[in-house]
């Protein structure tokens, strides 16, 4: 075997892994991960899952990387071909609700529940939550600072209160939508968006395809 096909194996079986692993976290919780699970599942050795990783945090954090990716094609990369302000901020809360529907076979959105698991839990997988938690909060600032600028919103918005707000109608949703089983509740949460960000002039343009951003920022 070369040196190129083995590393390119290795890194197949590393996402297999991950995969998996985020499947199975996405209805037991990180913490809820097992090794022997996920070794039954892939039919493969403890020894062989635990080896791509060195340990169970470093698997949690491997997880938690591609979960914010997965976020960030689904939600702000389909936001792109929106116009800056309120309309791209609207587009994106669109997005991120229509990703709690979808889950990952489950309904609600992985990161807000794992920001629940492990909000009192201080450590490596909280702190890299905190991060994901804290680029999203950014895009969502940057998008309402335009918005001010534009006049879209008056000149004197509270843009860190509007942005708590905003977050709150998402994290109402996903409990809505997770826990409660509601049908309502991507209904009742862009309601909710549209009355804290007024409608956007010309309405929203038909989504298109673009190139995913490589972080969450504003374009």
């Amino acid at each position: 075997m070369s040196p190129r096909k083995s590393v390119a194996e290795t890194a197949a079986t590393r996402s297999r892994i991950i995969d998996s692993a985020l499947t199975l976290a996405s209805t037991e919780g990180l913490e809820g991960l097992t090794i022997g699970r996920l070794a039954t599942d892939l039919e493969m050795s403890k020894a062989g899952v635990i080896g791509h990783f060195g340990s169970k945090e470093a698997l949690q954090l491997a997880v938690l990387a591609a979960a914010v990716e997965r976020f960030r094609l689904r939600v702000p990369a389909r936001a792109v071909g929106a116009r800056p302000g309120t309309e791209r901020l609207t587009r994106a809360f669109d997005e991120w609700i229509d990703y709690m529907r979808e889950g990952e076979g489950h309904g609600g959105c992985f990161l807000t529940s794992v920001a629940s698991e492990f909000d009192g839990r201080p450590g490596p997988v909280r702190d890299a939550v905190l991060d994901a938690l804290a680029s999203w909060s950014a895009y969502v600032a940057a998008e309402l600072d335009t918005a001010v600028e534009t006049r879209e919103l008056p000149p004197r918005t509270d843009v860190e209160q509007l942005a708590f707000e905003l977050n709150g109608v998402a994290l109402a949703a996903n409990q809505s939508i997770q826990l409660h089983g509601d049908p309502q509740a991507p209904t009742r949460a862009r309601r909710a968006v549209a009355r804290l960000l007024g409608a956007p002039r010309g309405g929203i343009p038909p989504r298109r395809s673009q190139k995913p951003p490589l972080h969450i920022k504003k374009k």
